[in-house]
């Protein structure tokens, strides 16, 4: 089927939040490419870089407005004046095929890989996500999910019971499972989602690991550690029933939030969760911590 692409042109600093934004106003895909032809040299391991002027690209079902879409978005941005945008029709094509050829294994601390299904695995004997760009947010490209995922990689979960709050593509129930989690409960409100994360966890051998749920759907159990990668007004929202979830001294990890926004998220949960931050990337703020026992 035919889609929307919406094109808009902005400055690197605030790509990476327009991405998100994007995907919050749900957009299939999102990528980002080079404006005005800069060249980038070879980044660290796990970084994005960007360059200064950069097209941040949404693709959004035929059905979309684009008019709507950016109705949406001008509050989103507050004070940043709303970019130069331009819609247009993309033909039905093997889209994420073609979007594929940017996306290349990544590593996350010492030994946990994100690869897409058409590279063999650069490190065979560590921990390997076969993951390829789909219709569900989270391949570890943005911050927050490379923050969250490196947290995993230190603190390994083994034999733990984990929820992953917000799963898009379920790139961190994956992550769990893959560390040595013993059952797994991804959680989206987007059925679409659960659609990619089944998906995935196929394609990864770990379906019998990791069961999803919708939010209303899910019979609420204590679990060991909570990871939400989720933006910061549902987080606030969600502090009552997080300590629900998780049993005394349970761990939490929350991501999704903007530097700006951490010291009130960490006041919130101050009733029943010690909480710090664990990792800053750009703007882009990483807590983790634990409930009070």
């Amino acid at each position: 089927m035919p889609w929307v692409q919406l094109k808009l042109h902005i400055a690197s600093p605030l790509a990476e939040k327009l991405e998100a934004m994007l995907s919050e106003l749900g957009a299939a895909a999102v990528t980002m490419t080079d404006a005005e032809d800069q060249p980038l040299f070879e980044p660290p391991v796990g970084t994005t870089p960007l360059w200064d002027n950069t097209i941040v690209t949404g693709l959004f079902p035929a059905e979309t407005s684009a008019e709507f879409i950016i109705s949406q978005l001008e509050p989103m941005l507050g004070d940043t004046p709303l970019p130069e945008w331009k819609a247009e029709i993309l033909e039905d094509q093997d889209w994420t095929r073609t979007w594929m050829d940017s996306f290349k294994p990544m590593r996350f601390g010492k030994r946990l890989w994100i690869c897409p299904s058409t590279y063999e695995p650069p490190a065979p004997d560590d921990i390997n996500i076969l993951l390829d760009p789909g219709l569900a947010f989270g391949t570890g490209t943005h911050p927050t999910t490379a923050m969250c995922l490196t947290w995993l990689d230190e603190h390994p979960p083994t034999d733990k019971t984990v929820i992953d709050y917000g799963c898009g593509s379920g790139i961190l129930a994956l992550a769990a499972a893959k560390l040595g989690a013993r059952n797994i409960y991804a959680i989206d409100n987007d059925p679409q989602a659960l659609i990619a994360t089944r998906s995935n966890s196929e394609q990864n051998g770990l379906a019998g690991k990791i069961q999803t749920f919708l939010p209303d759907e899910f019979k609420p159990v204590q679990v060991d550690l909570l990871l939400a990668n989720i933006l910061a007004g549902p987080l606030h929202e969600l502090v009552g029933h997080f300590a629900r979830l998780l049993i005394p001294g349970g761990q939490l990890v929350l991501s999704g939030l903007l530097e700006n926004q951490a010291s009130d998220l960490i006041s919130t949960y101050e009733t029943s969760f010690d909480l710090v931050v664990y990792q800053q990337e750009e703007e882009w703020v990483c807590l983790h911590g634990r409930r009070r026992i």
